[in-house]
């Protein structure tokens, strides 16, 4: 994928949506010839004519709706009237730019603050529950707002929360007056050649630390009947929508109940589709389908009034629509979840986030999803490759099919890493071809775009025991990168650079629970016993470790700080050195 760092004057937009093929060109739009504004609702419909009448004189339009503007499409569609950004904005222009945005820029952000207290929060749920037992809903998607105080680049910001969430559907728009940074997961509609396809979400559960718990996980939310009862009002909700524009009988629900995977959270999607006129206009989708039900609850009329009695403030753009339609009439908008508004007066920033409330739900549930889509906001998700260390010894690789698989799991967790096993089996082995003779300390790096890097260094030998020394405060388990081998070590580097006159650092949790070491995993005997601590107590599940328990020489269990005062002796390994003795200073 292209980037460029480029100084940008006037309204940019960027986007990075996945098409048809599951391939994301980056579409960058910039110098409009024309803006189109609408600020109130009288002015939405015709501003929304006016982009057509633009496409289909060969312009691409970019731009967004928000929530707001429904009443434009149908009166009947309840909205908080106190709104600040447009309800409509577009730019045209001649041709768009492939590339992505980039910055080496900072930024910062004061605490996300949420607009609403506990106790309002469990009122609004209480009186939701009321409705839906009183029959005037089914589902209400309630929302609130996080706010925070920025400062700097906010094309860095975009970068950060891209890469921290890994969505398919990302936009950066800056019309001047707000910054509109998605980062949404979630399709409203993809228009191309008379087919237009919607793929609501509904339905989260968050994300595991490894792949046999993300498994669970997903499983769990694709058997889970409240989350099932969610996607499937929803689906039905879209389907009657799809009709009012689609040809008789060609509404169909490709894929239902399908789970998909983000950094942060686990969705289930549902993906719907269905055949226009080709005469059907960007109006008529819009006011058959906006805004996506998904986003409302059903049925979307009544519930979008519960929605604007409970909701204290707007939520323009977020939930509304952020999209673009080129010249060949190809249109994809994405539904702004998972999207920061930044004021560029008051630099106040904005997040919306929420849920889905049934009958089944519980306050405490609601809460903590909320808390889960947030996760994004302030979790840094750096640039890095995965990393395997092998031992080399006389052209023969130790633990190659652990390592292998262990390096394909990570890949599988992280998602964006191609992992091509006969590609990377070959590129190992014709290092092994040259280096047939010694030891050598093997570095596999996989990189996001699927290049592999093979690096080697001697191993020098080491007189046992050796030095090591105890954590001197503890790691946080709920770390992904803990239980992945990555090039993002900062979790590490920060132990070994407080203690560079030891061999390695043991760390412990905040449960007072042993771990690991940073280079590699400890061995503890006990009462005549060799114990391992399990890998739910936070670490790397090294490919050594776990030969030593498949062949009953090690078992694992929690291991405690107090377990270390009772052990005789202790070791640290890893398959590159295997059994290393090691004293505490």
């Amino acid at each position: 994928m292209q980037t460029e760092n480029k100084t940008h004057h006037g309204p940019l937009l960027s986007f990075e949506y996945v098409d048809f093929s599951g391939e994301i060109n980056p579409l960058t739009f910039c110098n409009p010839q024309k803006i189109i504004v609408a600020r109130t609702i009288n002015e939405v419909l015709p501003s929304l004519q006016l982009v057509q009448d633009a496409v289909n004189n060969g312009f691409y339009a970019a731009g967004f709706l928000s929530y707001e503007s429904a009443a434009a499409f149908e009166k009947a569609l309840n909205v908080n009237e106190e709104h600040s950004m447009p309800l409509l904005w577009f730019g045209l222009f001649s041709e768009p730019q492939h590339y992505s945005l980039s910055s080496s820029g900072t930024y910062n952000t004061t605490k996300w603050q949420p607009s609403v207290s506990m106790d309002e929060y469990q009122s609004a749920i209480s009186a939701i529950k009321q409705f839906i037992a009183s029959g005037d809903t089914y589902q209400v998607n309630y929302t609130i707002r996080l706010t925070s105080q920025f400062q700097g680049d906010d094309i860095a910001f975009f970068e950060k929360l891209r890469r921290a969430q890994a969505s398919n559907y990302c936009a950066y728009i800056n019309t001047g007056e707000h910054s509109i940074i998605s980062a949404s997961p979630e399709l409203f509609f993809h228009l191309k050649e008379e087919q237009i396809t919607t793929r609501p979400m509904k339905g989260t559960a968050k994300r595991g630390n490894s792949i046999t718990e993300d498994e669970a996980i997903a499983k769990w939310l694709y058997h889970s009947e409240k989350n099932r009862a969610e996607n499937v009002m929803i689906v039905d909700l879209l389907r009657n929508d799809l009709g009012m524009i689609a040809e008789t009988g060609s509404v169909h629900v490709s894929k239902l109940f399908e789970i998909e995977r983000y950094p942060t959270v686990h969705q289930m999607t549902s993906t719907i589709t269905a055949k226009v006129s080709e005469n059907t206009t960007l109006v008529d989708i819009f006011k058959a389908l906006f805004p996506c039900g998904s986003i409302t609850g059903a049925p979307k009329i009544r519930t979008m009034e519960i929605i604007n009695d409970l909701e204290s403030t707007p939520r323009e753009v977020y939930c509304g629509a952020i999209g673009f339609i080129t010249p060949q009439k190809e249109a994809i908008f994405n539904v702004p979840i998972r999207t920061v508004v930044i004021d560029q007066h008051s630099g106040q920033a904005t997040y919306g986030v929420g849920g889905g409330v049934t009958w089944d739900s519980t306050m405490e549930g609601e809460y903590n999803e909320i808390l889960e889509k947030a996760r994004f906001l302030e979790e840094e998700r750096p640039e890095f490759q995965l990393l395997e260390s092998l031992l080399l010894k006389d052209g023969e690789y130790f633990l190659l099919e652990e390592h292998l698989k262990r390096l394909q799991n990570s890949a599988q967790y992280f998602s964006r890493f191609p992992f091509n096993r006969d590609v990377i089996h070959k590129a190992l082995q014709d290092f092994a071809k040259e280096n047939k003779m010694g030891r050598l300390k093997v570095r596999l790096l996989l990189s996001i775009s699927g290049k592999v890097t093979i690096e080697a260094s001697p191993i020098t030998q080491l007189e046992e025991p050796l030095k090591v020394k105890l954590a001197d405060e503890p790691i946080t388990k709920d770390n992904p990168f803990l239980y992945h081998k990555t090039t993002y070590r900062d979790v590490y580097t920060q132990f070994q650079k407080k203690s560079p006159d030891v061999f390695d650092v043991l760390l412990w949790n905040e449960s007072e629970e042993l771990t690991e070491f940073t280079n590699g995993n400890v061995v503890l005997e006990i009462d005549g016993q060799l114990w391992t601590p399990t890998i739910a107590s936070g670490l790397l599940a090294g490919t050594f470790r776990e030969s030593l328990i498949n062949k009953g020489k090690i078992k694992e269990r929690r291991v405690t700080m107090s377990d270390l005062k009772k052990s005789t002796k202790v070791w640290f390994i890893n398959s590159v050195r295997k059994w290393v003795e090691v004293d505490f200073i």
